[in-house]
């Protein structure tokens, strides 16, 4: 029977000076932990817990700025890092290993090159890894994203008929399994009470932190220094279907990781590849694989 959004557990975790709201799916041996994306929050990752089915426990944080966790700063992904590992120590955590989607997977590189003792190995979804400058400014890229921060909403279907509106979610997201997962991760990105509805994630977070997320010379360098196993999971489309996708084939990690495993998902976009299917059950598969995988390398050392 697969896990619903409704079984998640919910709270409130201390971090590095803010707490860090939560959600945990359960499922058997060693948690999963999962780090959400730019605007995002934990629920994101809503679909691959379903597709997970209780294989596997699942942590997902909404990072500081975002979600319902603390909205004050400092922010850029060592503080995420910081963050994170301090959450992790909360939780009684080890080794684990890390998912991070877009942003989240800057801040779970991050981890894995500051606190090597919290991370056992690193999936980054469409993220994580050097990429080619786009033909625009990302800020115009996600510009309808990014303009809905400001934006008050009368209530939640008028939120969701925005979203409905946009072309980074097809049609087709809307009437199939995903449909679930993206109004649930919809419902919960607002605050406020009705008419003055608004999303949740800082405007001030989201400007910091885009700016600090690519910096070409920290990435590479966190990305040298990693011991752990890496899989990069990349959508074969961009922010649009259609669109040539994110990252480079093949990614220039390739040349600066020692265990490094790179795994394009047909039919995907930048975020149908973890908010629809067949995304979802792909990403949850190579997840459990990988995880297992890990535990089998710890058992050896």
């Amino acid at each position: 029977m697969a896990i619903t959004l409704d079984q998640a557990a919910r709270g409130r975790v201390t971090a590095d000076g803010a707490d860090l709201a939560f959600g945990h799916w359960p499922g058997r041996g060693p948690a999963v932990v999962a780090l959400h994306g730019l605007t995002a929050s934990h629920v994101n990752f809503a679909g691959i817990a379903d597709r997970l089915a209780g294989r596997r426990p699942l942590l997902a944080f909404d990072l500081r700025g975002r979600g319902r966790s603390d909205k004050h700063g400092p922010f850029g992904m060592a503080q995420h890092a910081k963050d994170v590992a301090a959450a992790m120590a909360s939780f009684g955590l080890g080794e684990s290993v890390v998912v991070g989607h877009s942003m989240g997977a800057y801040v779970a590189v991050a981890l894995a090159a500051m606190y090597p003792q919290r991370v056992s190995g690193l999936v980054l979804i469409d993220g994580g890894v050097p990429v080619p400058a786009p033909p625009v400014p990302v800020e115009q890229l996600l510009a309808p994203q990014l303009a809905r921060l400001d934006q008050i909403y009368p209530d939640v279907e008028s939120y969701l008929d925005f979203w409905r509106a946009l072309p980074v979610l097809p049609k087709e997201s809307w009437e199939g399994p995903g449909r679930a997962w993206i109004e649930a991760y919809l419902r919960y990105d607002l605050g406020g009470e009705p008419p003055a509805l608004r999303p949740r994630a800082s405007a001030e977070a989201v400007a910091a932190d885009l700016a600090d997320s690519l910096d070409p010379q920290v990435l590479s360098e966190r990305l040298a220094g990693l011991t752990v196993p890496v899989l990069l999971l990349r959508a074969e489309h961009g922010f649009l279907p259609g669109h040539p996708g994110l990252i480079a084939d093949p990614s220039p990690a390739a040349g600066l990781v020692a265990n490094f495993t790179d795994r394009l998902l047909p039919g995907t976009t930048h975020y149908t590849i973890a908010m629809d299917d067949p995304g979802a059950t792909t990403v949850a598969e190579a997840v459990l694989a990988f995880a297992d995988a890990c535990d089998r390398l710890k058992e050896r050392a």
